[in-house]
């Protein structure tokens, strides 16, 4: 693992290494650290660090990725979920508290939805996406959660006329749209390994919200909220497209400071 590391050459080279010998080991990373540091390096381990080298993301390569304390399946056709995204949740969990119905725009694998799901025992969510990989994904990670009976899948895509007519209201609403522009520098595991159809929204990363988010009141509860995770330059565009559908708008920043997430509710008039 430390050779591994040195090759590797980034601030965090040590827990990649670490997350890959785990993996070829067959073993979580705590139970290797604690009782098989002294097992013989596995054959594979070198292939995998050759793959991340070339820039493949670990939670890619592994097929999972932590997020809120739990453990989700990932693979090449969904994001990968970020400590970033869980802001969403903390907000979302802040603006309704006891939501019964959930709806997650662009679900992916699953992560945003699930966790709220697993955080308020009596909600009931659906979860919409264009890409039936995703979808398929989700669903595993649903099951694996214990969470598939009050977990709804549907291959819909908001850009396309009735996607929602069928739906119903929801006392929440989360989404993290795509939202990086389309000339953005990205680090290489990202541009080059992660669904691009996700990740772009246009010139300037707003387009998904202008068009999400004016279809948001028809999907609200009259005391619904919405909650959008956002790029960390957008709080005060993303808001302003909101404000133009009615919304009143609170920002809420990620643990490096950083606008993160809108929380979109009615005003005094409703919705």
């Amino acid at each position: 693992m430390r050779d591994a590391a040195e090759r590797l050459g980034v601030d965090w080279a040590r827990l990649d290494a670490e997350l890959l010998m785990a993996h070829a080991l067959g073993h979580s990373r705590s139970d290797m650290l604690l009782r098989h540091m002294r097992d013989p390096v596995p054959a594979g381990f070198a292939t995998l660090v050759e793959r991340r080298l070339a820039d493949e993301p670990v939670a890619y390569i592994v097929g999972e990725a932590e997020f809120f304390g739990r453990r989700f399946a990932v693979t090449p056709d969904v994001l990968i979920p970020r400590i970033d995204s869980e802001t969403v949740v903390n907000a979302a969990l802040a603006a309704a508290p006891d939501p019964r119905r959930v709806l997650d725009c662009g679900t992916g694998s699953g992560c945003l939805l699930l966790t709220l799901l697993a955080e308020r025992s009596a909600a009931e969510g659906v979860g919409i996406d264009r890409s039936p990989a995703a979808l398929a994904l989700a669903g595993n990670n649903a099951a694996a959660l214990g969470l598939a009976y009050r977990t709804r899948l549907l291959e819909a895509d908001w850009t396309q006329t009735g996607w929602a007519d069928a739906l119903g209201r929801f006392d929440l609403v989360i989404a993290n749209p795509p939202y990086v522009e389309s000339g953005a520098d990205l680090d290489a595991s990202v541009r080059d390994h992660e669904p691009h159809g996700a990740l772009f929204a246009g010139e300037d990363g707003l387009d998904d919200y202008r068009v999400l988010i004016p279809q948001l009141p028809a999907l609200l509860a009259p005391a619904g909220a919405a909650v959008l995770e956002i790029g960390w330059k957008q709080a005060d565009a993303g808001a302003a497209i909101a404000a133009e559908s009615g919304f009143d708008v609170a920002l809420t920043r990620d643990l490096a400071g950083r606008p993160r997430a809108l929380t979109l509710t009615f005003g005094e008039s409703g919705g």
